[in-house]
């Protein structure tokens, strides 16, 4: 029996822990745990022969770190055969009479995809395919990709999976206590990407224990389509006589996944701390709970890497301005590669308001292709709009998309075969929400009927490639009535029937119904008003038009969308009591100076390297570099780290502000030339023994450098001897060790007790997904830092009280 199938019926049980068990038998500090497939086969088949034995339908292979980015070409395929094998070999071996599946278990590679670290997001889908291809070669029976902090990289995982095998795939994501992914996604935008994508479960594994993932469980119940997993720990790990205990026991632990299995969770098992005892109880709590049916969701959205925007809640707008029609200076700026100017406009419409950014860089001058993606790619990485992908070329398309961070809208398709053939295979392999416009062959319809006959018929097509209807937006096509005096009437009449016929959403580029005419915003505003009022579910449109501003303010507020009418009394207060027509082209990207102290400070925290670095050449005219650094530096990266501790700016943000004030300090380094830069104490960091997980560590790297902290990384897997000698080599006040695994906790607790005796002057700072402070407190840390602001914040205040030891003496 297909695993899918048997889900429809049944709740599917997974395994549980496996790190911690290997440290029970013998694994040693550093070492890694997937050689153990070859040098210890009797213990790995022992183990998933207990889960199986505990009622578990299905077990991961002992392959979570299995990647070419840790073992040789040769080592990995031995490594991934024996470890299909193994688990083959449990199963034969068991009892029990439940189905059993054996999955291939794909964790993150440890590195940051680009912009935010150093893998090629298409270098990143070739490592997983290595690891799955053998997988496929071997016999596993399905992919479970979890532990995943990243949307990024989560996609690239799941495409390598799709394009690569033909076996079901399991998605699973480890989310903070904020609810969200390290890199700031919600569950709704991991379920709108993962489910476009074709993944056949998604959920949420590892983090935290059962009780402190119920609303993010929760969140995955009310949007997913497809079966929702959880594989909790077991709670929060500590030590306790040199031992990795967690504070939830198996029947507490088996009464709160079964509650949520209740709730509608179908796939359920356990992560770090768990052992064959919590399946087995979460078994028995679970055995008279029926399944709860999965049902279709019917929700039109799009999303980010941090958030999904859901179409019918309220009019979505699309901010136009990233187009080059009409656009004489964007046309100059895609010409000389100014990618720049396109994440100025970028950003100015998101400051107006808009909640997708629409972007179109189609010329015949340029290499559409490449600089589509390059805009996508530049645009995702400092803002976090979902982006409407707009081109009527294929190959362009699919290269955006493919990049893409998210679910994004895909303009467009029409009534066309050769339009439809095109595009519905690139919205069925990357998922999106398709925008359609109601032509074909022979043109535009004058008549709303049978521009609706054409959204039928677009409807069906999409069906034959398994497209569902919420995610097909239709555009009936906004025409100009000074061509036409009916025009607008039909155009509205085909919103309506759209609405009313089909149960789907629409959108429209509002500003075409006034081509020709003066005083277009007037019209443009009025006609807004009236397809608003029509249901019209999104606009293409102007966000520096105030006519087209007012009425999406207004309708908000007279339609019941605006609690206390309170976005509509922020609008007003903004708007001149004598309206001036639209803001000309060259004033569209003008920045808003209003919250910021500086353009320098505006720059930095919006992430913009080029201009950080050309104002800052600029400023050294007439600043000295020290009232630059104080002045503008370094009061944007606070206000930027405050925002991140306030969970107002999310991690993508943080480092590229922080690459923005890079960018500025390098400039200034260039005219100081070789003079002291810095009076802060020396820092060490390294990723402990046996790790190779090293984004944590390289995210606090970057942001102590951008504070002026002199940073000496180790690297990834380093010896506490390496540790310990390069420490008392540059006498450095502060050591920061990072961890991902349980597995090689023990080997930072002994770096710990190397520094502590050989330089016990330096204070040490620990960080990691599966340390907390009483963790830290265990193995002798003076500092848990949660992330990287905390661990900057604990650095100054180090750095200020060895500054006035030295003032005292």
């Amino acid at each position: 029996m297909k695993i899918t199938d048997y889900l429809k019926e049944h709740i599917l049980y997974l395994d549980g822990g496996m790190g911690t068990l290997l440290q029970a038998h013998g694994l040693c500090p550093g070492e890694l745990p997937e050689r153990w497939n070859i040098s210890h086969p009797e213990v790995i088949k022992a183990i998933h022969r207990e889960y199986f034995n505990a009622g578990s339908n299905v077990v991961n292979t002992n392959t979570f770190g299995a990647n070419c980015l840790k073992f040789s070409p040769e080592e990995l395929e031995d490594i991934v055969r024996s470890a299909i094998d193994n688990a083959r070999a449990a199963l034969a071996e068991s009892q029990g009479k439940q189905p059993k599946w054996v999955a291939l278990d794909v964790g993150p590679t440890g590195r940051m995809l680009k912009p935010y670290g150093d893998l090629d997001f298409d270098d990143a889908v070739s490592v997983f395919a290595q690891t799955v291809k053998l997988g496929v070669k071997y016999g596993a029976d399905l992919i479970m990709i979890e532990t995943m902090n990243d949307s990024y990289e989560t996609k690239a995982a799941l495409l390598a999976a799709k394009e690569h095998s033909d076996l079901p795939v399991f998605v699973s994501n480890a989310y903070g206590e904020d609810g969200k992914l390290m890199t700031g996604a919600t569950p709704t935008a991991m379920v709108a990407m993962l489910e476009g994508l074709g993944a056949d479960a998604v959920g949420v594994n590892c983090s935290l224990g059962p009780k402190a993932l119920v609303g993010v469980v929760e969140e995955y119940l009310r949007y997913a389509s497809v079966p929702v997993l959880l594989k909790p720990n077991a709670g929060l790990p500590k030590a306790v006589n040199g031992e990795t205990v967690y504070d939830v026991f198996p029947d507490e632990f088996a009464e709160d996944v079964a509650s949520l299995i209740r709730c509608g969770v179908r796939i359920a098992g356990g992560c770090c701390g768990t052992t064959p005892d919590y399946i087995s109880a979460t078994i028995k709590a679970s055995a008279d709970i029926l399944p709860v049916t999965v049902e279709k969701k019917n929700i039109t959205c799009v999303s980010s890497y941090t958030h999904a925007v859901v179409f019918g809640e309220s009019p979505i707008l699309i901010g136009e301005r990233i187009n080059p029609t009409g656009k004489k200076r964007f046309k100059e700026a895609l010409k000389a590669h100014d990618v720049d100017y396109i994440l100025k406009e970028g950003i100015a419409q998101q400051e107006k308001g808009v909640h997708i950014l629409d972007v179109n860089v189609g010329l015949p001058e340029i290499d559409e292709t490449e600089m589509l993606k390059t805009a996508v790619c530049e645009l995702q990485a400092i803002i976090n709009l979902p982006l409407q992908i707009d081109t009527s070329d294929p190959v362009a398309m699919e290269a955006a998309l493919r990049r893409y961070n998210g679910k994004a809208m895909i303009n467009s398709v029409n009534g066309k075969q050769e339009s439809m053939d095109a595009v519905f295979q690139l919205a069925k392999k990357y998922g999106g929400l398709v925008v359609a416009l109601t032509l074909d062959e022979n043109g535009i319809p004058d008549k709303a009927e049978d521009r609706l006959a054409i959204a039928r018929k677009i409807l069906s097509e999409s069906e034959k490639y398994g497209i569902e209807k919420k995610d097909i937006i239709f555009d009936p096509l906004a025409m100009t009535v000074s061509a036409d005096q009916n025009a607008a009437k039909e155009t509205l009449r085909a919103v309506g029937l759209i609405q009313s016929e089909l149960g789907c959403h629409t959108s429209l580029g509002v500003s075409n119904v006034s081509f020709g005419l003066p005083g277009r915003d007037m019209v443009n505003g009025a006609f807004f008003a009236l397809a608003l009022g029509q249901g019209l579910s999104a606009a293409i449109m102007n966000p520096y038009s105030q006519e087209m501003m007012k009425a999406y303010y207004t309708y908000r507020t007279l339609a019941g969308l605006d609690d206390n009418c309170a976005d509509y009394i922020a609008f007003a207060e903004t708007v001149p009591q004598a309206v001036a027509p639209a803001a000309p082209e060259k004033n569209a990207t003008a920045p808003s100076e209003d919250e910021f102290a500086s353009e320098l400070q505006r720059a930095i925290i919006k992430g913009l390297k080029e201009q950080a670095a050309g104002l800052t050449e600029r400023m050294l005219a007439t600043v000295t570099p020290l009232q630059i650094v104080q002045e503008d530096i370094i009061p944007a990266l606070n206000t930027v780290g405050e925002g991140f501790e306030n969970k107002t700016v999310y991690l993508p943000q943080l480092l590229m502000s922080a690459e923005a004030a890079k960018a500025a300090f390098e400039v200034i380094k260039l005219r100081m030339s070789g003079e002291t830069a810095t009076d802060k104490c020396a820092f060490v960091v390294a990723t402990v023994k046996g790790d190779i997980h090293d984004i944590g560590k390289n995210i606090v790297k970057l942001i102590l450098e951008n504070y002026g902290f002199p940073v000496t990384d180790l690297g990834r897997d380093v010896s506490p001897e390496a540790v310990v000698k390069e420490t008392v080599r540059l006498h450095a006040s502060i050591v920061g060790l990072s961890a991902l695994m349980t597995t090689t906790v023990p080997a930072m607790e002994e770096t710990i007790k190397q520094l502590r005796r050989e330089a016990p002057w330096c204070k040490i700072v620990v960080g990691g997904a599966v340390l907390n402070q009483e963790y830290a407190d265990a193995i002798g840390a003076d500092k848990y830092a949660k992330d990287a602001m905390e661990t900057v914040r604990y650095a100054e205040e180090i750095n200020r009280s060895l500054k006035g030891a030295y003032n005292d003496f």
